[in-house]
C-alpha cells in the first residue's frame, strides 16, 4: 500500500464517528418507510429500479443498458435518472438537442444509443415521473436508474447491484466505508446481482458469496461479469481493434477504473492513464492536454481511449475530436452461470404480470 492509499485510509478510520452517525440517521429513515410511518407513493404501471448501497461504480448504467435493450423491441421503455452533475435542475426530457450537460453524462449515454427510448432526468422521481408520462403517455415500462434509496417512490421490481471486488456485506458506512444505505436495505430488493466478477468464476465461489449475502427466501443472486466491446471512434463511429502491438492512452473519470485497467493490461502493449474524478466536465484545456500527452508518447501504433460515459462529455469538442484518434470502449454486463434466460423471463414475468 503506497503512502497516499495509507494516508486515505487512516483519514477514513479517524472518520469512524461520523459514519456512525450516518449509518444511524439512514436506519431510522428507513425504519420510518418500513413501518410506513414514511410512505412511498406507488403508480400504476411497472417501475424496474436498479440502484446499489453505495456510491459509484458498481455498473448501474450497464445494467439499465441492459434493461433497456432486452426491452425496447417488446415495450415502450423510458428511463428515469437523477441526472448527476449536470447544468440544470428538475425534470429534463431528452431531445435532438440535449447535451450531457442538460440531463447528465449516463442519461445522454443512454439518449444516444436508445434513441427511441423516452429518457429523463429528475433528482424529484416522485415529482418527475407524472411528467414523464404526460409526456410521453404510451409508456409501458419505467427504469429508475440509480434509486433504490430514493423510497417516496415504491418500485414494483428492486434490482440491486453489488462489486464482487467490494461486497456491500463487508463495507462500512460513509466516509469509513462506501456505503451510502444500510446492509440491511438489501432484504427490500427482489434480486441481487453481483458485478464485475471474474470471467471464469468457480461454483465455489459463487457459492461462498451467495452464503455471505444471505438472500432472503424468494430473492435470487446473479452473477455477471464486464464484456468489453471494439472501440468506435467519438466523432466518425470507425473501429479499431486493441491488439498487443498497440499503444493506449486512457482517458477517464469514472468511480472505479480498475477493471478496465486490468482489462487493457491484457489487451495491449501498454498503457498510460489521464485520470479525471467521476463525472468530470472536460474543458478544452483538458483536450490540449489529452493531446499534448499523446503526442509525447513515442509509439507510432497508438490510440486515445475512453469511456462511454466520458466520451458523452467530450462529444462538445467534435470539430477538435475529428481528426484526433480518440475511441470509446463500449462495455455490457454478461451474466454467468447460463442464468441469463433466468434473469431476463424474471424481468418478462413481472412487466406481462403487471398487465394482466
Amino acid at each position: 500500500m503506497n503512502l497516499y492509499n495509507l494516508t486515505f485510509q487512516s483519514i477514513r478510520f479517524l472518520l469512524l464517528p461520523v459514519a456512525l452517525v450516518y449509518g444511524a440517521v439512514v436506519w431510522v429513515r428507513n425504519k420510518l418507510y418500513d413501518r410506513n410511518i414514511l410512505k412511498g407513493a406507488t403508480f400504476n404501471m411497472p417501475l424496474i429500479c436498479v440502484g446499489n448501497l453505495s456510491v459509484g461504480g458498481t455498473g448501474k448504467s450497464p445494467m439499465t443498458e441492459y434493461l433497456l435493450r432486452l426491452l425496447q423491441q417488446r415495450y415502450e421503455v423510458a428511463t428515469l435518472s437523477r441526472g448527476y452533475k449536470r447544468k440544470t435542475r428538475g425534470y429534463v426530457l431528452a431531445t435532438d438537442h440535449t447535451t450531457a450537460l442538460e440531463i447528465g453524462d449516463e442519461p445522454m449515454s443512454f439518449h444516444l444509443k436508445f434513441p427511441k427510448v423516452a429518457v429523463a432526468a429528475g433528482e424529484e422521481r416522485l415529482v418527475a415521473i407524472p411528467q414523464l408520462l404526460q409526456d410521453r403517455p404510451d409508456t409501458q415500462v419505467i427504469i429508475l436508474d440509480d434509486a433504490f434509496q430514493h423510497r417516496r417512490v415504491k418500485a414494483g421490481l428492486n434490482i440491486l447491484l453489488t462489486d464482487y471486488n467490494n461486497l456491500y456485506t463487508r463495507d462500512f458506512y460513509l466516509p469509513t466505508g462506501d456505503l451510502r444505505d444500510w446492509r440491511g436495505a438489501a432484504a427490500r430488493a427482489n434480486m441481487i446481482v453481483v458485478t464485475k466478477c471474474p470471467r471464469d468464476l468457480t461454483d465455489e465461489q459463487r457459492r461462498q458469496v451467495t452464503a455471505e449475502i444471505a438472500p432472503r427466501e424468494g430473492q435470487h443472486v446473479f452473477f455477471a461479469t464486464l464484456e468489453y466491446g471494439h472501440p468506435y471512434h467519438i466523432a466518425h463511429n470507425g473501429t479499431q481493434a486493441l491488439d498487443k502491438d498497440l499503444e493506449v492512452l486512457l482517458v477517464c473519470g469514472i468511480a472505479n477504473p480498475k477493471p478496465l485497467k486490468q482489462y487493457l493490461e491484457t489487451q495491449t502493449a501498454s498503457f498510460e492513464v489521464m485520470a479525471y474524478n467521476d463525472h468530470h466536465i472536460f474543458t478544452i484545456d483538458d483536450l490540449k492536454a489529452m493531446r499534448r500527452r499523446f503526442e509525447q508518447m513515442p509509439a507510432s501504433h497508438k490510440i486515445l481511449l475512453t469511456t462511454e460515459k466520458d466520451g458523452v462529455r467530450l462529444l462538445k469538442f467534435s470539430q477538435e475530436l475529428d481528426h484526433l484518434p480518440l475511441f470509446v470502449l463500449p462495455v455490457r454486463h454478461r451474466l454467468l452461470f447460463g442464468e441469463e434466460d433466468l434473469f431476463n423471463s424474471t424481468i418478462f414475468t413481472f412487466i406481462d404480470n403487471f398487465h394482466i
